[in-house]
């Protein structure tokens, strides 16, 4: 067999997220009936990892594997998906992926940003692509209640469990960076990490933003990451302005 990477963007708004559903209307089910039409089989393509229902990517990744006789090259490989895939996915490259690669195994951390939007109007063509906050936001006080998820925490308070999948078992996560740019009345707060449980930025976020209204206290975060089973956030971020932005693996990979 021979293994092909992608690496794709898209717009999560029309979608029901990445993974595969009854409905095949998902990121994963539009890629595998590109693969089916071109090759006339069926593949699965695996990904680095979910993106919920609206969540967007600047950077997902991909694999799948074909047989040795297939001849078409990466390079085709991407015209050919970018010609069968909706306008709002696009394969932005492929390449050959070595024998022992996995898009989701072999990865060693991921970034993700949240874009909020503070402006009185919000601009139409921004619907879907941030979370519209008009209300003001304390900027120091984002700044220092997103710098306490910094390191390594049991981030049970800030997961969501997800219907039908086993409980995860191991919830301590490591964030590597949790920065906060703030310009012209838009906020971009950027997570880097080893892992995200489900829901954990945009709990992350909506947490975070609690305490930037002055509604919380950083006290109220410290709690939740030293007692994270005592009690849980309970405001979650809308899945508009997230977005995978990059996923870290090894050199080799």
């Amino acid at each position: 067999m021979k293994k092909i990477c992608l690496l794709l963007a898209y717009d999560g708004t029309p979608f029901k997220g990445w993974q595969s559903q009854p409905c095949g209307n998902t990121v994963q089910d539009r890629l595998e009936k590109a693969v089916l039409e071109i090759t006339g089989n069926r593949v699965r393509v695996h990904g680095s990892g979910r993106t919920d229902t609206g969540v967007h990517a600047l950077g997902q990744v991909a694999h799948f594997e074909l047989p040795e006789n297939n001849r078409m090259d990466a390079g085709e490989w991407q015209r050919a998906l970018n010609a069968s895939l909706p306008s709002s996915v696009r394969i932005l490259r492929a390449e050959p992926a070595a024998e022992d690669f996995h898009a989701r195994f072999s990865a060693l951390g991921k970034t993700y940003l949240y874009e909020i939007d503070c402006g009185a109007v919000f601009h139409p063509l921004r619907c879907g692509r941030a979370w519209h906050h008009p209300g003001p936001l304390d900027s120091e006080r984002l700044k220092a209640a997103c710098a306490l998820y910094s390191g390594e925490h049991d981030f049970t308070a800030f997961a969501a469990n997800r219907s039908g999948d086993q409980e995860e078992h191991d919830m301590t996560r490591v964030i590597t960076m949790a920065d906060v740019s703030a310009h012209s009345g838009k906020v971009v707060i950027t997570f880097s990490g080893n892992g995200f449980l489900y829901k954990m930025v945009r709990l992350l976020v909506g947490g975070a933003v609690r305490v930037a209204e002055q509604r919380q206290s950083l006290d109220w975060i410290r709690d939740l990451l030293a007692r994270p089973v005592h009690t849980k956030c309970q405001y979650c971020a809308p899945a508009a302005g997230l977005y995978l932005k990059e996923v870290e693996y090894p050199v080799s990979a």
